[in-house]
C-alpha cells in the first residue's frame, strides 16, 4: 500500500458502521437510475468500485446475477458481507483492493458503478483505465459524486473543507474534468445531471469523526468566506452547507 491507501484505509475502516447507517450514503433518486439499467441487462454482472458500506451493491443485486463489492478497506467489506447475509442478498461478493489496480480479467463486468469513492482515489485517470479494461465492449458505467464547481474560487473553498474533515480527501472534480478524464480512458460520455445535496454539518464531521480543532478550522473558514462564496454553498450558521453532486454515464 502507498502512504496514501494506508491513510484512506484508516479513515474509513474505523468508520465502517456508520456508513451503513448514514442518511447522505442511503438514500438518493440516482438509485431508481442504476436499477433501471441493470434491469434492462438480464444476467449482468456488476462492478461496485469503491462500494464503502455497499449501498449501491444492496440496491442493485435482486436485478443482478452477480455483484462485487470491491474497495480498499477491509472493514467496510466485512460490514458489506454481514449486511448482504442478512438481506439475503447471496450474489454479493467482496473484494479488496485499490481503484487503479482491478484484481479482473478484461472484459468481465457488463457494469461499473461508483459512488462517493472517486474523490479518495490517488489516480483517477488510471482508475478510470481500469474501469475500461474490465468493462465488455457496450458495457456501461456510471460516477455519482460531489462535483468541484468551475470556478477557482469556489472550487478552492469546497477542496479546503473537504481536506480539513477529512485527511483522505484528494480532490473533488469538476464536470469539464470529469468529462475529459473519462474521454482520455477510451471511454464514451453519454449523459451528465447535477443535483444538490445538503449536508448537515455535525452528522458530516461526526461520520468522519474529524478532529475539534478541524471541525473548528472548518466553521472559521466558512464564517471568513465573502458573500459569493456563502450564498453558492448555501452555509447555514451552523456550518451546514449545500454542494452538487455529478452523475455521469459513460460507456466502452
Amino acid at each position: 500500500m502507498s502512504d496514501h491507501d494506508q491513510v484512506v484505509e484508516r479513515q474509513f475502516g474505523e468508520q465502517a458502521s456508520a456508513y451503513l447507517s448514514s442518511a447522505v450514503h442511503a438514500q438518493g433518486s440516482e438509485f431508481a437510475l442504476l436499477r433501471e439499467s441493470v434491469a434492462a441487462r438480464p444476467g449482468a454482472r456488476v462492478l461496485d468500485l469503491g462500494c464503502g458500506a455497499g449501498h449501491v451493491s444492496f440496491q442493485v443485486a435482486p436485478l443482478a446475477d452477480e455483484v462485487v463489492a470491491y474497495d480498499l478497506s477491509q472493514q467496510m467489506l466485512d460490514v458489506v458481507a454481514s449486511a448482504a447475509a442478512e438481506r439475503d442478498l447471496a450474489n454479493i461478493r467482496t473484494e479488496c483492493g485499490r481503484a487503479e489496480c482491478l484484481p479482473f480479467a478484461d472484459e468481465q463486468f457488463d457494469f461499473v458503478f461508483s459512488r462517493y469513492s472517486a474523490h479518495h482515489w490517488r489516480d483517477v485517470g488510471q482508475a478510470l483505465r481500469e474501469v475500461h479494461r474490465v468493462l465488455k465492449p457496450g458495457g456501461g458505467a456510471a460516477f455519482i459524486d460531489v462535483a468541484a464547481p468551475e470556478l477557482p474560487l469556489l472550487d478552492t473553498h469546497l477542496q479546503a473543507v473537504e481536506l480539513l474533515r477529512d485527511t483522505s480527501h484528494v480532490r473533488d472534480y469538476s464536470p469539464s474534468q470529469w468529462s475529459r478524464l473519462v474521454g482520455e480512458a477510451g471511454l464514451v460520455q453519454t449523459r451528465c445531471s447535477r443535483q444538490r445535496l445538503r449536508l448537515e454539518f455535525s452528522s458530516w464531521v461526526e461520520r468522519m469523526r474529524t478532529p475539534q480543532l478541524f471541525r473548528q478550522a472548518i466553521l472559521a473558514v466558512q464564517q471568513a468566506v465573502g458573500e459569493e462564496v456563502r450564498e453558492y454553498f448555501e452555509i447555514a450558521q451552523d456550518g451546514s452547507f449545500s454542494t452538487d453532486v455529478l452523475l455521469l454515464w459513460a460507456e466502452r
